[in-house]
């Protein structure tokens, strides 16, 4: 009779367990870990994408520092090796790891139905500076942290969590320079102190 008791109360809290669970496991299911989710409405009537040209900037310059295949759209089309205006760019990344503790992860049967099991992030940072001679014209600074959740099905790598934080975080350098164009013509101007 105590074996029959037993059993039945770890059915009654296995079921509320379940219970409990319910949402998170339709979640789960609803789209993919790390993901946002689309509402309906957004989707139905979002125009496609178009590619957006990078912000122009008045001036031409050359790159004292960074690799010229990693820069923000803006600047790259910027380059010359005539301008008087001098370019640094720099990038740095750091790699993060999380991870649910195998004790609970292990016992836990949400895992085995695509429950994370912890997630991978990548910061990137990145500083730009526009000098004419002594005179800077331009510090820039942006930083961006990229996470995705891992399953027992799904892990994703840090080469393309590092691919979207660096396009991120270009981007954000691109809004800086976007808004600060006026000054940055002033600033660059032939006869500006």
């Amino acid at each position: 009779m105590s074996r029959l008791a037993t059993g039945l109360l770890e059915l009654a809290i296995g079921a509320a367990f379940a219970a409990c669970t319910v949402q998170t496991y339709a979640r789960t299911f609803s789209f993919p870990i790390g993901a946002p989710a689309a509402t309906p409405s957004a989707t139905a009537t979002a125009p496609p994408h178009a590619a957006a040209a990078p912000p122009r900037l008045p001036f031409k310059g050359r790159l004292m520092d960074g690799n010229p295949r990693a820069l923000p759209p803006a600047v790259a089309a910027a380059l010359s090796d005539s301008g008087s205006v001098v370019f640094n760019y720099r990038e740095e990344l750091s790699h993060d790891h999380y991870t649910v503790p195998l004790a609970l992860s292990a016992f836990d049967p949400l895992t085995y139905v695509g429950y994370p099991l912890g997630s991978y992030s990548v910061t990137a940072f990145a500083s730009l500076g526009i000098s004419r001679g002594d005179r800077v014209l331009g510090d820039y600074t942006a930083k961006v942290t990229v996470s995705r959740d891992y399953t027992l099905y799904y892990q994703p790598t840090y080469i393309e969590l590092e691919h979207e934080a660096k396009a991120k975080v270009r981007e954000k350098i691109d809004e800086q320079l976007y808004r600060d164009a006026g000054r940055l013509a002033q600033a660059a101007a032939p006869g500006s102190p």
